[in-house]
């Protein structure tokens, strides 16, 4: 019997261009068959992440959501289209999913990630990318995967503006240090109030597509096992000024 990680024809046809890449190659391609991803939210950083991560060959995906999509939804959320209007949007995903790629494994979970679900979800999964819009949401999530030690790639974006980061602080990195956490990077969430969610200030919708495509990118690194995770970094997107940059973060001494 073929073990369940054996490329088949159409599958090595399918991931060609990755697997002319030394970096990725069949190995690294087996690994993203064997990984088990959760995606928090299927909204518009979700959207992009769960597409580029079906495409890549990722073999399971699991997503959290438990909103319906609506018509203000579509202008980012490019995953879901207008016949799926009304929709749960963990359906909507999962078809558009099968769509793209019938070789993932799309496991939907139609629930708002709370503090009694959360770590045995997480525990279910090698990684998670968080997609989450809200700080409770974000704070949960980097808890849960801190306390089942699973590697977190998380972002946030408003407005014209975004932000990545990849989060382990379950390890330690090259000088013995502990790897920063959620928490070291914003030791408290904002006042209520002083960050306008995206309903209230606007998001730029192919912003979504930027960031999300960039914690896909995160997510693919850490699978595979390839480049330098952005650890200890946060990502800073200006869309307005088409500018980078870095912000280095630690944990306390």
């Amino acid at each position: 019997m073929n073990s369940p990680t054996v490329l088949s024809s159409e599958e090595l046809e399918r991931y060609a261009r990755h697997i002319v890449l030394p970096e990725i190659g069949g190995p690294g391609q087996q690994r993203l068959k064997r990984a088990r991803v959760l995606v928090i939210g299927a909204g518009g950083l979700g959207a992009p992440v769960l597409q580029y991560l079906a495409a890549a060959g990722v073999g399971t995906l699991g997503v959290i959501d438990d909103d319906t999509v609506s018509l203000s939804n579509l202008q980012r959320q490019v995953i879901h289209d207008t016949e799926a209007l009304g929709a749960a949007k963990t359906q909507s995903a999962a078809a558009a999913l099968r769509r793209i790629n019938p070789n993932t494994t799309v496991e939907t979970h139609e629930m708002r990630l709370d503090a009694a679900n959360a770590t045995g979800l997480v525990a279910a999964y090698d990684l998670v990318v968080d997609g989450s819009d809200n700080f409770e949401t974000r704070y949960l999530v980097a808890d849960a995967c801190a306390e089942a030690q699973r590697p977190l790639v998380h972002a946030a974006v408003g407005r014209f503006d975004g932000s990545v980061t990849v989060l382990k602080p379950y390890e330690t990195d090259a000088t013995g240090r502990r790897n920063p956490s959620y928490r070291d990077l914003f030791p408290e969430p904002p006042p209520a109030g002083l960050v306008p969610s995206c309903a209230e200030a606007g998001v730029l919708g192919a912003l979504t597509g930027v960031i999300g495509s960039l914690q896909a990118v995160e997510a693919i690194k850490l699978i595979t096992g390839i480049g330098d995770p952005l650890i200890g970094r946060l990502l800073l997107y200006d869309g307005l000024g088409a500018r980078f940059d870095i912000v280095r973060y630690k944990s306390p001494a």
